[in-house]
């Protein structure tokens, strides 16, 4: 075609050639045509049949699978947005517990599920570190999951036996002591743990890892002074602190509303803004267009709500919804940060 001449131009000096008479299909392949055409709205009407519209999801109940005990943080968030979910769609949303190997036999079971109707209630290390610690989990996170939305954070708080000097004094008693402090967390991969790896690479001090069964425990060795530092949620670690009986250093991130009466870890020296406790909803691979639509949604909806708001932040969380492509920027960024700690440390799950 010639400069400036468009689709259907006619370009002056060129005769137009005579149109060609396009011959007719023989008989067989019309009736095949034919039946082609006739086929495709048919074709299309049921892949929208199995895939549900925002409007159609849920049909039935929802299972949300939770893989630690009741009672347990992930089982009160999933509790809290399992009643305001079910209200929104007139559709019960059965809590169920699976408990084990840090909530990965729970994360299993999700990415398994191929009904539409089973979701999961993850925590940080589900999606960020299980593969690193474990590369033969039976799931890949990167690959066989849905990412929904956030659902709770928290920030953590450095604690130490209510002896301890505080602020920049303990990063300076943690130096001098040359090694000799031990350390406690819920065990090997998980915040707690990778949180005092990532502390003592960044304030230039080290202490021994003593995992325990639960926080509970670990508070419990800290004030016994069996341990001398751990990284724990405020909601278990606050009520301590304010009776006197353990001393908060500082926090993870910046001023929380969780805490507000203990400084950030960067007001005394060291930068930990981006390490938090997190709680997650995320469906298996493949979750219909239909159904992230309504969870896209309702889950922030509900985390809106004011009674579930409180609820939360009574037991220490902050309610927080996010889109599906900002948990996966979230996931990403922790990975990256926690495998330099992994690989450097050599670290595998027991």
């Amino acid at each position: 075609m010639l400069a400036g001449a468009g689709v259907g131009d006619t370009v002056p000096g060129l005769a137009t050639p005579p149109a060609m008479p396009i011959p007719p299909l023989p008989a067989i392949r019309r009736r095949r045509l034919a039946a082609l055409l006739l086929a495709a709205p048919l074709a299309a009407a049921r892949t929208a049949r199995a895939q549900p519209s925002g409007a159609d999801w849920p049909q039935r109940a929802v299972k949300l699978l939770v893989g630690f005990p009741g009672g347990s943080t992930p089982d009160r968030v999933a509790r809290v947005a399992s009643e305001g979910l079910a209200h929104a769609w007139g559709q019960a949303v059965v809590v169920e517990n699976r408990p084990g190997a840090a909530g990965n036999l729970a994360a299993a079971a999700v990415a398994q599920a191929r009904d539409e109707h089973t979701l999961g209630i993850v925590i940080n290390g589900n999606l960020t570190t299980a593969r690193l610690l474990n590369p033969r989990l039976p799931f890949d996170p990167a690959r066989d999951f849905t990412l929904l939305s956030l659902l709770s954070t928290a920030p953590l708080v450095l604690v130490a036996p209510a002896g301890a000097p505080g602020g920049a004094a303990w990063f300076a008693a943690a130096r001098q002591a040359a090694g000799q402090w031990n350390y406690g967390s819920v065990g090997i991969g998980s915040v707690g743990h990778l949180g005092m790896e990532l502390l003592q690479d960044r304030a230039g001090f080290s202490a021994s890892h003593v995992p325990y069964n639960g926080n509970p425990a670990v508070l419990t060795a800290l004030i016994a002074g069996q341990v001398q530092a751990a990284l724990v949620p405020p909601g278990l670690a606050l009520p301590m602190v304010q009776a006197g009986r353990l001393r908060a250093v500082g926090l993870t991130g910046g001023r929380s509303v969780l805490a507000p009466d203990v400084a950030p870890l960067a007001e005394v020296g060291v930068r930990m803004d981006e390490l938090e406790v997190w709680v997650a909803l995320v469906g298996p691979a493949g979750l219909s267009a239909g159904a992230q639509q309504r969870l896209a949604l309702d889950v922030p909806a509900v985390l809106r709500a004011p009674v579930a708001r409180q609820r939360l932040f009574d037991a220490g969380w902050q309610a927080q919804a996010t889109s599906p492509e900002a948990l996966r920027q979230r996931v990403q960024r922790e990975s990256r940060l926690l495998a330099s700690i992994i690989q450097r440390r050599g670290l595998r799950a027991e």
